[in-house]
């Protein structure tokens, strides 16, 4: 069975999701070992605590320090990793370790939408702005350049003309829970 690392900065309904769908009574090829985050007041530690999932908060310097976070990872026997929502640079030496074993989910349908400093609200406004008809999720490999991984999954809903950002965020999270834990899944079955 797949040890699975969660990275995420922020509430961590993402988080919660993937560790409810891997850590349960069913054997669905991984279980949830860890969680990390680089603030220590993020509610993401919360949920994962609540569901007896281990936490660790790195500081940025501490992320950069490969010795230091190759023996966490070590330590909790992690084989593959998930961005869920995490804001800061994954280190190229993090991606290396984990090569083809790091998905990233990103709320539009890259390539639009996405690089540095295109994350959540920011990018369901952007949408709503340019009067896109549709968006959706992208779940992508993890590369050293933001949100320009291999594309692993997309799915898509519709804007309706009337859709406020806040709107397009419940659509865009409804495929989120719907669609990740399984392509987590798919990825660690070997399908891609």
């Amino acid at each position: 069975m797949k040890r699975i690392a969660i990275f995420a900065s922020g509430a961590g309904t993402n988080a919660e999701n993937i560790i409810r769908w891997f850590n349960t009574e069913e054997d669905r090829g991984g279980r949830v070992a860890l969680v990390v985050s680089n603030k220590p007041d993020a509610q993401v530690l919360r949920r994962a605590g609540a569901l007896g999932v281990a936490t660790e908060v790195v500081t940025s310097a501490e992320l950069k320090d490969e010795d230091f976070v190759g023996g966490m990872m070590d330590s909790y026997g992690i084989d593959v990793v998930v961005l869920a929502g995490f804001l800061l640079m994954v280190p190229p030496y993090l991606i290396t370790r984990y090569d083809g074993r790091m998905v990233n989910i990103h709320p539009s349908l890259l390539p639009k939408y996405g690089g540095k400093g295109m994350y959540g609200m920011r990018v369901h406004e952007a949408v709503v702005a340019a009067g896109e008809r549709e968006t959706g999720i992208t779940v992508h490999l993890v590369s050293e350049r933001y949100d320009e991984g291999r594309i692993l999954f997309q799915a898509t809903t519709e804007i309706c003309g009337d859709d406020a950002p806040e709107d397009v965020a419940r659509k865009v999270q409804e495929l989120e829970q719907l669609y990740f834990p399984r392509v987590i899944a798919e990825l660690m079955e070997g399908m891609w």
